[in-house]
């Protein structure tokens, strides 16, 4: 983007680099193993982008919204699966604990999940509360000198991998009465559950936090009991758009592959790309690839500049990942049998991409945070 600072434009070369190299060529036997790359994690601990939006005073790059937003799209060209997991941890536990942690806390955790010697998630989603995410059962009870958390959380990203988890617990009566601690595997704070096999994002380990009486310190707490509600909408306004960076990627690598292909694969004696059907879909492809990289960066950058409102978040959430999954069987539709079969990695893509229209937020809830905003609906 015309707008992207040099150190930017140095990122973006830098990740697609890292992708190409130690993402791409493992992608698909990690998405038929179901299995992690964490090489590929670690040594973005010594590649310095896993607290891409942390303080240097803890190891982290000290970069924005746009930036990270740049790793997504990069990152999501090569391996869509990592990618998520790279988020979960970077976005969902490193900017949380960021943004709203102790100074001691940050001190005791980010360096160690910033270098990658541990891995961060954020457990928010629960068995019964997925969109009602001010519903959570999960409980944290004051006990005086300590809480005691009970409950479960389900769809976590790293879950089977994590160290520390970033969690969200109710701590009153009221809906909004939610706190959050951070819980250490390593003191039987949680316990991982089941995993859950997904049809895309295969590498991208999923599956569920235990909570059974843990014993959890009162410095484990984050911010004050009962504040969290405000912390929790914040981070979903980064998560949507630097996830929907994701989408961007798979889009982009989706043209790419279309339009190699249509210039090798001959029918009726003459290339694909000769006939103008095929040329239809590609350059629409190109077009959306381009609107949907723009909306991006610009709501990206004004994040950036202050502008932290759930709409604008909303838009890039609902928009995006709509218009990758449409890129998507576009692309398998100009591949035919091949781009069906798991030769080409169109249905890998495809079936990725459609967790975009899912986690974070569903289509249906970005709609309603439109909606109610236009139509100034309050209840």
């Amino acid at each position: 983007m015309w707008f992207f600072t040099d150190e930017e434009k140095e990122l973006q070369r830098v990740c697609g680099d890292f992708a190409q190299n130690e993402l791409a060529p493992f992608a698909e036997k990690h998405d038929t193993e179901e299995s992690f790359n964490i090489d590929a994690f670690k040594k973005m601990g010594e590649l310095g982008i896993l607290g891409i939006t942390a303080s240097p005073d803890f190891g982290g790059a000290g970069m924005g919204c746009l930036a990270a937003t740049i790793v997504m799209e990069e990152f999501g060209k090569a391996c869509a699966s990592s990618t998520l997991s790279y988020l979960a941890h970077s976005i969902l536990a490193i900017n949380n604990i960021e943004n709203n942690a102790s100074k001691e806390q940050k001190e005791k955790y980010l360096p160690k999940l910033i270098s990658g010697e541990h891995i961060g998630c954020m457990g928010m989603s629960e068995p019964e509360y997925g969109s009602d995410a001010l519903g959570i059962q999960t409980k944290a009870e004051n006990k005086g000198d300590h809480y005691l958390i009970n409950g479960a959380k389900m769809w976590i990203t790293n879950a089977q991998y994590a160290d520390i988890a970033y969690v969200y617990t109710r701590t009153g009566k009221n809906k909004k009465d939610l706190s959050t601690f951070l819980l250490e595997k390593d003191k039987g704070h949680f316990k991982f559950g089941k995993p859950i096999h997904k049809m895309g994002m295969r590498a991208s380990p999923t599956g569920e936090l235990v909570f059974d009486n843990a014993n959890v310190p009162l410095e484990n707490r984050v911010g004050e009991e009962g504040q969290s509600t405000y912390h929790m909408m914040k981070n979903l306004d980064i998560e949507r758009i630097t996830i929907s960076g994701i989408s961007v990627g798979i889009a982009k690598a989706c043209l790419d592959q279309c339009v190699k292909y249509a210039n090798e694969r001959k029918q009726f004696g003459k290339t694909i790309g000769s006939f103008q059907m095929i040329q239809k879909m590609i350059a629409e492809m190109a077009a959306e690839v381009d609107m949907m990289r723009s909306f991006l960066y610009q709501a990206a950058y004004e994040y950036d500049q202050g502008n932290h409102g759930p709409v604008l978040a909303a838009k890039v959430k609902l928009a995006i990942p709509k218009m990758a999954t449409k890129i998507a069987l576009d692309a398998i539709q100009v591949h035919g049998g091949y781009g069906y079969s798991r030769e080409f990695p169109l249905e890998r893509m495809m079936r990725d991409n459609k967790l975009m229209e899912i986690g974070a937020g569903t289509n249906e809830i970005m709609i309603l945070i439109i909606a109610k905003n236009l139509l100034a609906i309050t209840e």
